[in-house]
């Protein structure tokens, strides 16, 4: 592999890097909009495909109830899904169509970043294209997660990050302030994405950034925004903290052990290879060294804390926009175009619901996708609740309530509670729902799932398992659902045992 500065066409990740021209003097490739354009027309063909994730079903709950926060996320996503079931309707479809425009926005605005680092129309296609191709983005754009809105409002912020470090525009800085604040609404995670950036400069600057007021202008009108969010969180003993460190207990010795794998697997692996280029490029070009800087000091916060390796999606997306640049010039083009479109069979099969959702479970799909087996079989879980509920004597039934293990548990029986005829209250100590409070003092008679019975039967008097969960591709398979009689304690005094985080 030959040296910087001898030219583009001796190696795949090697480029000479020359002045950036400005953006306005570029064309936007018309490919990186049917791009853009294509990706939001196919995500809404296949959204009813599957069913509701069980974040969306929770998330589905929590709108029912609008604040300011919620302990285990804040307002925005939730908010979306209010707002689309009000607009199209209470059904996956309507959940889904915002996660396909982000996945859209997303697409273009990773060309943008490619068009702003010089990339012409070439360079433009092939970044919109692996985009639009990866897993990540197509997770994000087919389900409605925290992901979703983060994707777009990071890459926005990486945009204008980009275009202060090559055109000196201070002004931008006010706008990134508005996008970081609007961010917080959604995860706090975005304080990561800035945070980095600022070791980045303060590490290889260009440090004069730090003397134009602009920026702490933009950085107090972010807490501004930002500021209801953050006296919810201080005012409830910061929460998003607490869950942090649940998830770290939880779920961060396996966050970091698939931590540098998925790395690859999130975008593909061609479009790793482009990243690695992509950071070449930024570290060789001194005003923007700092966004090379940044993408490590993210991925050692996420290892540290233990979250999840989707927390540096942005920066890879950026990393690969950079390497697009590259890319364009390099005399194995045509192989890199043949890898992408091979890594975009693959993706999409592991992203999109293309594997039927009756042939799921026991795949490579369901073990690596985590987001497709937990959309599969969720209203088949209420039934099967239903069917125990219904099958009480009436006298028990009719003061019977349902107590859920999770939240998935909960969203399900709540989506369906009125087309079932459950109980329209479905009680949970999971995440926020512990916080919506206990059954009401006197109730005798609960129908749980998730619960194991020997853990129920401390609680109560009496229990008998009524059968466990099936045909479920995910955690929910054999989840038991129990009958159990007569609490020993009361609620009030029981509700404390039932709370838990992850």
């Amino acid at each position: 592999m030959s040296r910087a500065g001898s030219g583009p066409h001796h190696g795949l990740v090697t480029t000479t890097i020359t002045e950036v021209r400005p953006a306005t003097r570029l064309p936007l490739s018309r490919a990186a909009l049917i791009a853009a354009a294509a990706t939001t027309v196919v995500l809404l063909a296949v959204s009813p495909w599957y069913g509701y994730h069980r974040d969306e079903l929770y998330f589905r709950m929590l709108g029912e109830r609008p604040r300011l926060g919620y302990f285990d996320t804040p307002p925005l996503t939730p908010m979306i899904a209010r707002v689309s079931t009000a607009v199209f309707g209470d059904t996956v479809v309507a959940l889904r169509v915002v996660p396909a425009l982000c996945a859209g926005a997303v697409v273009l605005l990773v060309a943008l970043v490619a068009r702003e680092l010089g990339g012409e129309r070439t360079a433009q296609a092939l970044a919109a294209a692996g985009t639009a191709t990866s897993v990540l983005p197509l997770v994000g754009g087919h389900s409605l997660l925290t992901l979703t809105p983060d994707l777009v409002l990071w890459m926005a912020v990486a945009l204008l990050v980009i275009r202060v470090l090559l055109r000196g525009d201070g002004r931008l800085w006010i706008w990134i302030g508005v996008l970081a604040g609007i961010a917080t609404y959604n995860r706090d995670l975005i304080a990561m994405l800035l945070a980095a950036i600022g070791v980045g400069i303060l590490a290889t600057g260009p440090r004069e950034v730090l003397r134009d007021r602009r920026l702490w202008i933009g950085a107090a009108l972010a807490l501004v925004i930002a500021s209801p969010n953050l006296v919810y969180q201080a005012t409830h003993a910061w929460p998003q903290l607490q869950m942090a460190e649940a998830l770290k207990i939880d779920e961060g010795a396996d966050n970091r052990l698939t931590f540098l794998p998925l790395q690859v697997l999130l975008l593909g692996p061609p479009q790793a290879v482009v990243c690695v280029a992509g950071w070449r490029r930024l570290w060789r070009d001194r005003r923007l060294r700092a966004l090379a800087v940044a993408y490590p000091v993210a991925c050692a916060l996420t290892l540290y804390s233990g979250g999840r390796p989707d927390y540096v999606g942005a920066f890879l997306l950026y990393l690969f926009a950079a390497g697009c640049v590259s890319a364009a010039a390099w005399r194995w083009r045509p192989v890199l175009v043949a890898a992408l479109a091979l890594n975009a069979v693959v993706a999409v099969v592991l992203a999109l619901p293309v594997v039927p959702a009756g042939s799921l479970r026991g795949t490579p799909v369901a073990a690596v996708n985590e987001v497709a087996r937990e959309s599969v079989g969720m209203r088949s879980l209420a039934e099967q609740v239903a069917g125990v509920y219904h099958a009480l004597p009436e006298q028990d039934r009719a003061g019977a309530v349902l107590l859920a293990e999770n939240y998935g548990e909960a969203g399900a029986l709540d989506r369906w509670s009125g087309e079932l005829k459950l109980p329209a209250r479905v009680y949970s100590g999971h995440n926020e729902l512990w916080w919506w409070g206990p059954p009401p003092e006197g109730t005798r008679v609960v129908v749980s799932v998730g619960f194991p019975p020997d853990q129920l039967s401390t609680v109560f008097t009496r229990c008998s398992l009524a059968r466990k969960v099936d045909g479920m591709p995910g955690e929910e398979q054999d989840a038991p659902i129990t009958v159990c009689y007569d609490p020993r304690l009361s609620w009030r005094d029981l509700w404390p045992r039932a709370r838990h985080y992850s």
